[in-house]
């Protein structure tokens, strides 16, 4: 039996989105620990890289645990929904593709819908992969409507979506709701870090104007300084620019133009590829880039020459080395966001970590014994989450048709991971794809970009031959029908926004 006492002092060292979260949910989890305290500290002076404005439908559970009112966090993060993924030119020069959220068609004879459009392929059916997915239909159409669970046999029954929001403003939020719930805020700039001279855990932070906070559980949200996970604690850090090249962005909002649709979009470029994130107030626009392959000149000269509005504030550049901390916890410090790692924004996943991270703490929550046997579950859960999402990321790279550039012919050539080659082995034997652990990425997923970024699969499942041709092709047309009948009889995003009580005011958006 652990006969060690509780944590009683929980320090959250910076802030930003993924320390605010933080605090957010372990007030709300943690609220009936006798004598627990958090704070967090942070500096107004310090930057955040608040860039990251895209979510995965993961986001919902969290703001559900939260008891955010959707309505007034939609007006107050001034966000839109999230469809999913368009990706564009990343096959070829002028071919698209949307990697939704949610499934596609209906699965029929006990096996999954995509071995019947794989089968209807074969049998000369032309319509595309995105046409048997409501959210893609939708998304293109520029519509939208909370799901519809109570129609169980409409499409609208198993939406799925996300959102796109100011990160800075959903901060300011968690931040409210945070403090409303006891944390401490304590402002100031770190001077030093104390450790115990025999044990070396993390006992106080003092802050350069002589304020110390003392706690039994740091969690380190500094940034990609990773103040306490690595600098103080000597994590190594696991560099996984092998896989993932691109090690620059540069990021640049603009006022609302183009097409106003429920979706981020990545477009490939000759050295990387460029996000647009549209919010209520503005876009959202980013070029992430490798720059063994381009300058920071050109890079910049891109972005600016592909905006849809007017651009609204300098360039802001980052760097970056795909990767991540050899251990997310080390002695009594966890990290979280930026310290913990990071993995280009291709498919959205920055926020989602710091939720995982946060919410594999919640069942790994140690006592003051700092048990070996958690911390070991923990760092072992989250390495393998990095995994899953770089192995579906390299997928991105490496399946094109792409040879116009330096960068492209290097991409197509990088080292396949080994859960990836699996993969896609699986699928170029007989089109099965195979969800491992639990992973993040659902079969659909693996499946959406697979097959957009055209790797050719080997076969289908046998059962799939057990309808007839005739009838394949009736039921085929049929789930498109009810697909595209369905979206389009959807409200658009702002008429949805404004239905709801979400969408922000002309005065609000442009505060």
């Amino acid at each position: 039996m652990n006969d060690s006492g509780p944590i009683r002092r929980i320090v959250i060292v910076g802030g930003g989105t993924a320390g605010w979260m933080a605090a957010a949910a372990l007030s709300k989890v943690l609220h009936g620990m006798p004598g627990l305290t958090i704070e967090l500290v942070e500096s107004e002076a310090i930057g955040t890289v608040g860039v990251g404005e895209a979510t995965i439908p993961q986001i919902i559970a969290f703001n559900t645990l939260l008891d955010i009112d959707h309505a007034a966090f939609m007006r107050e993060t001034r966000a839109t929904y999230k469809l999913g993924i368009e990706f564009v030119d990343w096959r070829r020069i002028g071919h698209s593709y949307i990697h939704p959220f949610g499934g596609f068609g209906i699965d029929m004879l006990g096996i999954e819908f995509h071995h019947f459009w794989l089968r209807g392929q074969r049998l000369g059916e032309t319509a595309p992969l995105d046409a048997y997915s409501i959210a893609a239909v939708a998304a293109a159409m520029g519509r939208f409507d909370l799901p519809r669970p109570d129609l169980p046999n409409s499409p609208m029954a198993k939406l799925a979506y996300a959102f796109q929001f100011d990160a800075s403003r959903y901060a300011r939020l968690l931040r409210t709701i945070a403090e409303g719930r006891g944390v401490k805020r304590t402002e100031g700039r770190i001077r030093s870090v104390e450790q115990n001279p025999l044990s070396g855990f993390v006992e106080t932070v003092t802050l350069e104007n002589g304020i110390t906070a003392a706690g039994d559980l740091f969690i380190d949200c500094s940034g990609f300084r990773a103040l306490l996970l690595g600098e103080t604690l000597g994590v190594p850090f696991t560099d996984w620019s092998e896989w993932l090249p691109c090690d620059r962005a540069v990021a640049i909002p603009c006022a609302l133009g183009g097409a106003d649709l429920p979706l981020t979009r990545s477009t490939a470029r000759p050295a990387g590829w460029q996000w647009r994130i549209p919010l209520q107030h503005r876009i959202g626009n980013g070029h992430v880039y490798c720059s063994a392959f381009t300058t920071q000149e050109q890079a910049t000269q891109l972005l600016l020459a592909n905006l849809d509005g007017k651009q609204l504030a300098d360039p802001n550049h980052l760097r970056f080395t795909a990767g991540h901390r050899a251990r997310a916890w080390d002695k009594n410090v966890v990290a979280l966001g930026l310290a913990g790692g990071f993995l280009e924004p291709l498919e959205s996943t920055s926020i989602h970590l710091v939720q995982s991270g946060i919410a594999r703490l919640m069942t790994l929550f140690p006592t003051s014994a700092f048990s070996a046997a958690e911390i070991d579950r923990y760092n072992r859960e989250s390495v393998q989450d990095y995994v899953d999402i770089r192995d579906f990321l390299v997928l991105h790279y490496r399946a094109t048709e792409r040879n116009d550039s330096a960068f492209w012919n290097h991409c197509r050539n990088l080292p396949e991971p080994a859960g990836l080659a699996e993969k896609t082995a699986m699928f170029a034997s007989s089109g099965r794809i195979i969800r491992e652990h639990n992973e993040l990425f659902t079969e659909a997923s693996w499946l959406a970009v697979l097959v957009g970024q055209g790797v050719e699969p080997g076969g289908y499942h046998p059962l799939a031959e057990a309808l007839e041709a005739s009838e394949l092709h009736r039921r085929l047309d049929h789930i498109r029908a009810v697909i595209a009948d369905t979206a389009g009889r959807l409200p658009t995003q702002r008429q949805h926004l404004q239905a709801i009580g979400g969408a922000a005011s002309v005065e609000q958006a442009v505060a």
